[in-house]
């Protein structure tokens, strides 16, 4: 018998050379925003979307239905926190204003100073306040649930501009309800400080409406309704932006609703400082 031939194992794959291999390329990397730029990229957006709705207020079919059911809500929820807290501010200006004219022996100059400062100022901040505070938040809370819900997106599908269908409406009401409620802060005030310089101070009828007329003029009241009409934009689109952009489902919606009014009451208080320096310089003071 012949011994069996022995089995030769199979030889290893021939390997290319080093040089032919090509190393797998690396992932890139992904940069996380910066931080510091968070505030830009919302104020971009914030413009894009004032630009946007101003676009689409020209375009048809113009929501009618929802701009007068949403002026009506916004009307009924400032009315009467407006004239309730335009008396106080009326009343403090006045009696402020009444003591140190007093002091300086110009007490018949009380009416037109305490009038000015409560129609070029303290009007148009009041109803800043109020549209932020009180229309601004349901806004921005209505948004933001429809957000979560999926509701905007929906529309989108749909071929519907929730901009157009939704917050064009939002905005003009609470512009609109900003100029009236601005005339209607702007006499309950005056008649507010009226009231107190006359009867607690001892102040004469007669000398506060002629100073009233002595140093007010027309464009005072221009400017307080200019400034209403811009207020009244800037918190309705504050407050769009941040109920289209909630975080964290519901409790995402709440925060939006507070960081909605802080946005807008920052915003609204700097370019009320803007707007009353550009007054000044532009408009000489009656008899100046």
């Amino acid at each position: 018998m012949t011994a069996p031939m022995p089995v030769r194992p199979p030889e290893p794959p021939e390997r290319p050379p080093p040089a032919l291999v090509k190393s797998p390329e690396p992932a890139p990397v992904r940069r996380r925003p910066s931080r510091l730029l968070a505030p830009l990229r919302e104020t971009g957006k914030l413009f894009a979307l004032g630009i946007a709705v101003g676009r689409a207020i020209f375009r048809r079919p113009f929501q009618l239905r929802e701009f007068i059911e949403q002026f009506w809500f916004v009307a009924s929820v400032t009315i009467l926190p407006a004239a309730l807290v335009s008396i106080p501010f009326g009343a403090v200006i006045a009696l402020q204003v009444g003591s140190l004219t007093q002091q300086l022996g110009a007490q018949s100059f009380t009416g037109g100073a305490s009038v000015l400062a409560v129609i070029q100022q303290a009007s148009p901040i009041i109803v800043a306040l109020l549209i932020s505070g009180a229309a601004g938040s349901a806004i921005c809370a209505d948004l933001g649930s429809r957000k979560i819900r999926e509701e905007l997106d929906a529309m989108e599908v749909m071929g519907v501009s929730p901009i157009q269908r939704l917050v064009v409406p939002r905005v003009l009401a609470t512009m609109l309800v900003a100029i009236l409620l601005n005339g209607l802060i702007s006499v309950v005030g005056t008649l507010g400080g009226y009231f107190f310089n006359v009867i607690m101070q001892d102040g004469t009828p007669g000398a506060y409406l002629a100073s009233f007329s002595a140093l007010a003029q027309l464009p005072d009241l221009y400017v307080s309704e200019f400034k209403a009409l811009i207020f009244g934009f800037i918190a309705g689109i504050v407050a769009a932006h941040r109920g289209l952009n909630p975080r964290g489902g519901p409790k995402g919606v709440g925060d939006a609703v507070n960081q909605s009014v802080v946005i807008t009451f920052m915003l609204l208080f700097f370019v009320n400082m803007v707007l009353t320096a550009i007054y000044l310089q532009i408009v000489p003071a009656k008899g100046g």
